[in-house]
């Protein structure tokens, strides 16, 4: 961190998805982190003016905390490489293939890694025959937006038309009852796992960002021997994807503990409620440390 000290760095945070208050909490979270660790910090709000604002506040690292397009999706990277600024997270390529859902699983098929059975929709093209119950998505949203577990015909085209109004291309996905689970990975190194238990019927975006609607279990209720294959399949997702730093990899483990990946998140949410920070404290890594080991990798 003594190299750091003289550095001035630049939480990038807000931007213009619909994940937008999400980022903003992060980005605070880490901003004050910065500054209990005595960097030199400035908090950038990534609207559509960012590159001005970068230049002005003369930065030298930037930290990213944006999610959903516009800043989880590759856009952001490779704007910062081309200004020459170190940033944490992901590079351009595994940021944009891991939030373009479609993309994903491409990869994962190419990689062997098990994953639900899933079809394309695309607007005005025709549908093929579907078994239910499905999960409807959006290609390139997060934290769940838009996403829909449908049970019969009756409730598909609510579900459809619900994913449309976010992206001009749809993930139906075979729904896998189990028990929800996600894996962090940091610098290459699997984090404790964590179960999720949402109030509610799955992990949506109020389960993930209202604190008392989910509960966070470590370690998980399953063996031993599931939870290290868990965290074997997260790094093998994240070394497919050419992930650096951080990503989180959520999962389904079946009644037979199987297990399913369901998708990646490359810049993980840094709020009280969320999931990374939550896998780093069991590990034993306080708030600062995970913060300042995300900054370290940045100029690694």
């Amino acid at each position: 961190m003594k190299n750091l000290k003289n550095q001035r760095v630049g939480v990038l945070c807000g931007g213009t998805s619909s994940e937008r208050e999400i980022s903003l909490k992060s980005g605070k979270a880490v901003y004050n982190s910065l500054k209990k660790l005595g960097l030199k910090t400035v908090l950038i709000d990534a609207d559509k003016n960012v590159a001005q604002k970068i230049i002005k506040a003369k930065i030298d690292i930037a930290f990213i905390t944006l999610h959903g397009p516009m800043g989880e999706d590759g856009t952001i990277q490779g704007m910062l490489e081309i200004m020459g600024i170190p940033y944490t997270g992901c590079g351009v390529f595994s940021s944009s293939a891991s939030m373009d859902k479609i993309v994903s699983k491409q990869i994962f098929e190419y990689f062997k890694i098990p994953t639900p059975e899933w079809f394309i929709i695309e607007k005005f093209k025709p549908v093929d025959e579907v078994k239910y119950p499905v999960v409807v998505k959006p290609a390139s949203q997060g934290s769940a937006i838009g996403i829909s577990i449908v049970k019969n015909g009756k409730e598909f085209p609510k579900a459809v038309k619900n994913a449309f109004s976010y992206d001009d291309k749809i993930l139906v996905e075979k729904y896998i009852k189990g028990t929800e689970i996600t894996a962090g990975v940091l610098n290459g190194n699997p984090l404790p796992v964590i179960e999720i238990v949402p109030e509610g019927k799955f992990y949506d975006f109020k389960s993930k960002y209202t604190v008392g609607k989910s509960k966070h279990i470590i370690p998980p209720r399953l063996p031993q021997k599931v939870i290290s294959e868990i965290q074997a399949v997260a790094v093998k997702v994240y070394k497919a994807f050419q992930c650096k730093s951080t990503c989180r990899v959520d999962m389904i483990v079946d009644k037979n503990n199987g297990i399913w990946v369901l998708e990646l998140n490359t810049l993980p949410g840094m709020t009280e409620t969320s999931l990374f920070p939550d896998a780093a404290r069991a590990a034993g890594m306080s708030f600062e440390d995970l913060v300042s080991e995300i900054l370290k990798s940045a100029v690694r």
